[in-house]
């Protein structure tokens, strides 16, 4: 047993630290979140190009970063179409200095983008509940991935790309979702539909994880970084909430949000 959680200090220090910022900045929204998310975005554009572009420099894989993060401060303080548009300029930027796997990059850089100004846009569109909620989500399917996968082990689910990942962990990151669901549809008066959509956002968490992984087998390397003692990079922290975010954007904008009081 003791084998199994070796990293589960490390893990929970550095969590503890994410957690009080992450929160911080949540609660306080305005440009302090957008700041947040804007700074995120920029290292996981850093941590990306490193990964799939070894051979690029230092001073211009930090000038890509920056300009992906100014691209998500513009689309949260502007969200006009010339704003928006300025989310493609560091997928491009990536597209001219790759010598190779450019699709890779501008399609998942593009995702990063999109997704962290999804996350600010939920702030300032739904107030503390909706991006509370999505975090949670987030986190639940992570907790119960890693202690129903690590207690009750069992058949990988995609021994190739994840090896880590199996079906107990994955069943188990989708029933503390749904918990999630369904204790802010009692508590918080959401609709019903909350515990379909948080498992379906669960799913969508789990799909951002396993298309890191397989990035990372692509080009042969274990973590994103070593920026977050015990996760690895902030890509390897944050790959679930992108498939989070972009999903729920999704939603929203073809569904809409759950009835309020329909449970």
């Amino acid at each position: 047993m003791s084998g199994r959680f070796a990293d589960l200090r490390t893990r929970l220090l550095s969590a503890a630290v994410m957690i009080t910022l992450g929160l911080g900045a949540l609660l306080a929204g305005g440009y302090w979140f957008l700041l947040l998310v804007s700074v995120l975005a920029g290292l996981m554009l850093w941590e990306l190009i490193r990964m799939l572009g070894p051979h690029i420099g230092q001073s211009k894989s930090i000038l890509l970063a920056a300009v992906g993060a100014a691209s998500v401060l513009r689309a949260g303080i502007d969200t006009s179409m010339i704003a928006l548009s300025t989310l493609f300029i560091a997928p491009f930027i990536g597209l001219v200095l790759l010598r190779r796997d450019r699709a890779i990059f501008v399609i998942y850089a593009f995702s990063i983008l999109v997704a962290s100004a999804a996350l600010f846009w939920l702030r300032v569109q739904g107030g503390l509940d909706w991006p509370l909620w999505l975090v949670l989500v987030v986190i639940a399917s992570d907790v119960g991935g890693y202690f129903f996968g690590r207690i009750i082990g069992g058949p990988k689910i995609l021994p190739r790309i994840s090896p880590k990942k199996t079906w107990s962990g994955t069943l188990g990151g989708w029933l503390l979702a749904a918990l999630v669901g369904l204790g802010f549809a009692q508590l918080r008066g959401f609709g019903a539909s909350i515990v379909v959509m948080s498992v379906l956002t669960a799913i969508a968490a789990q799909a951002g994880d396993v298309a890191e992984s397989a990035v990372k087998r692509h080009v042969g390397v274990k973590d994103a970084s070593a920026l977050i003692p015990g996760h690895g990079g902030v890509l390897d922290r944050f790959d679930a909430m992108i498939g989070a975010s972009l999903f729920v954007l999704l939603w929203l904008v073809m569904v809409g949000a759950p009835a309020a009081g329909a449970y």
